[in-house]
């Protein structure tokens, strides 16, 4: 087959850039221009309120350092690979959240980064992504759990056989995943998977471990001052469970990051109705958070996807 000129290929690439942008931003714009979500009169009273300062100001500095966290966890994989700059990765990361937007569960984000390296390393670096989300969500799933269980034994949320029922669901999944790691289907296993894990070098996950704790309490800690800037008075402890509850129970449902803040603002709504929160006000704060961990990485990111050049 007849190779393509090089002036079609950058057109075609011009192309992929512009649709990967406009796509982000028309996905933004549908979910604000559809929401009816935003109550103006709470959004005063907490930007009026007293120490409103200092609470936005924290919030904002926990926006920033959750972004900053995830491009250090990613520079640090990335070097195992070959040696990337701080820049670089923000770069990759920033880039990979505006193709993540619009795919389901983020999928997107995979591909992204893989374009920013060599094609023969495209495997490598999809699976560097995954020990990095992997471990975000490991610990996700754990402190959800715990959240959940603490809420639910002072809430009864869910019915106690039921929860029983999920943990043993989820025990028995991890035994089963435990027992068949030595299956082999088409020259891949669990075995092979956790060897290649064990190839890193076991400070890159101490790291990676560690900056993944830091993000989620940036993440938690986020939306618990959220609430309390629209004056919230729940103690902290009932509050970080619920937030925990409900970050899991979010991330366990399929969706795409474009209405990831409605899915757990769902969530949300029920949980915090149950603690008698203003429904708009939980509302407002998940939408406030997406803005604010989702929105504004996409269009900083839009800046690196429309500058890309792919590596051969």
């Amino acid at each position: 087959m007849k190779a393509l000129p090089h002036k079609t290929k950058q057109l075609f690439v011009f192309i992929a850039k512009l649709l990967i942008v406009g796509s982000a931003f028309y996905f933004i714009y549908i979910r604000l221009a559809n929401s009816g979500q935003f109550d103006l009169t709470h959004l005063n009273e907490g930007l009026n309120s007293a120490n409103a300062a200092l609470y936005i100001s924290l919030i904002l500095l926990l926006t920033i350092l959750n972004r900053f966290l995830e491009i250090l966890k990613w520079k640090a994989l990335a070097t195992t690979l070959q040696p990337i700059s701080l820049g670089q990765s923000a770069a990759q990361v920033l880039a990979a959240v505006t193709a993540a937007i619009f795919t389901p569960n983020g999928l997107g984000e995979y591909a992204a980064k893989a374009f920013y390296y060599k094609k023969e390393d495209a495997k490598q670096v999809i699976f560097l992504n995954l020990i990095c989300n992997g471990v975000q969500m490991i610990i996700a799933a754990v402190a959800g759990l715990a959240g959940l269980i603490a809420f639910n034994a002072l809430y009864d949320v869910i019915p106690t056989k039921l929860l029983v029922l999920i943990l043993a669901g989820i025990f028995a999944v991890t035994a089963l995943i435990f027992a068949s790691r030595n299956i082999t289907i088409k020259g891949f296993s669990l075995k092979k998977l956790g060897e290649k894990i064990n190839e890193l070098p076991k400070n890159v996950h101490r790291g990676n471990m560690l900056l993944a704790l830091l993000r989620y309490g940036c993440i938690i800690h986020q939306h618990y001052l959220l609430f309390v800037l629209f004056g919230v008075t729940i103690p902290y402890p009932i509050m970080v469970a619920a937030i925990s509850g409900i970050y899991f129970l979010g991330s366990a449902l399929p969706n795409f990051t474009f209405i990831d803040f409605a899915v757990r603002g769902s969530v949300a709504v029920y949980f915090f109705g149950i603690l008698g929160v203003n429904e708009w006000i939980v509302v407002l704060a998940a939408t406030l958070q997406w803005l604010l961990n989702i929105v504004l990485p996409v269009v900083a990111g839009s800046y690196f996807v429309l500058t890309f050049k792919r590596k051969v």
